[in-house]
């Protein structure tokens, strides 16, 4: 099922360490003003449809066999997800460019932009093979 409501569409996920941490106060202000003017002239244009922090604590399912349950999402990783921001976009590329404005690269913040499926890949493969088989 195709949900065209999602078309251009990217999730962009914040990854941190912590680098906030070892910062000063002045420091800090400096970079919630710049974390600040970033987000506010994405929502003026209209692109951004919604984002939030993250929590630090989580946890993990894994499947396959037996379902197990672990402490996540890890946030001694690097790679730990601290938010993200849903925004409208025209392209791939444009979404990335947005993303590299994002103040926190200058901290050591990673972003992944990621287009947002208007199909689920699942529901798209079974279509696939129905069509294959009716076609035999």
């Amino acid at each position: 099922m195709k949900n065209n409501e999602t078309e251009n569409q990217y999730l962009l996920l914040f990854r941190d360490d912590g680098w906030y941490t070892h910062l000063s106060v002045e420091e800090l202000q400096a970079v919630v003003g710049k974390f600040r003017t970033w987000f506010e002239s994405l929502s003026a244009k209209g692109i951004v449809r919604g984002g939030q922090a993250l929590g630090r604590e989580g946890s993990v399912i894994a499947g396959k066999g037996r379902r197990s349950v672990n402490d996540g999402p890890f946030a001694e990783a690097k790679e730990a997800i601290g938010g993200y921001l849903l925004l409208t976009a025209d392209s791939l590329e444009e979404a990335t460019a947005i993303a590299k404005g994002m103040p926190g690269l200058d901290y050591g913040t990673w972003v992944e932009v990621r287009p947002i499926a208007t199909e689920c890949p699942l529901t798209a493969h079974l279509q696939t093979l129905a069509s294959e088989l009716l076609a035999t």
